[in-house]
């Protein structure tokens, strides 16, 4: 049996992302010629974190263990961009 992640473990993770995506976000914003798609895309990217952080406010242990294991993916795939 594995271990669960801890809630403010699941907490970093997101803010971790959210931070990305807000990050993303400015540098958009500023850029010469900002891409409207873009721009809409990571802002509801960002929206989506914001909703994942309110749920794991409730959330149980698989559910945290859930939202942990997406957003690390998550984090790795950004990583690489």
């Amino acid at each position: 049996m594995s271990e669960s992640v801890s809630a403010e473990a699941a907490e970093q993770l997101v803010q971790d992302v959210s931070n990305w995506y807000a990050e993303q976000i400015m540098k958009e914003q500023r850029a010469p010629e900002a891409v409207p798609e873009r721009l809409k895309t990571l802002k509801e990217e960002l929206a989506v974190c914001a909703a994942d952080l309110r749920a794991l406010q409730d959330a149980g242990p698989e559910e945290v263990d859930a939202i942990a294991a997406r957003y690390a993916a998550r984090s790795q795939e950004l990583g690489g961009q």
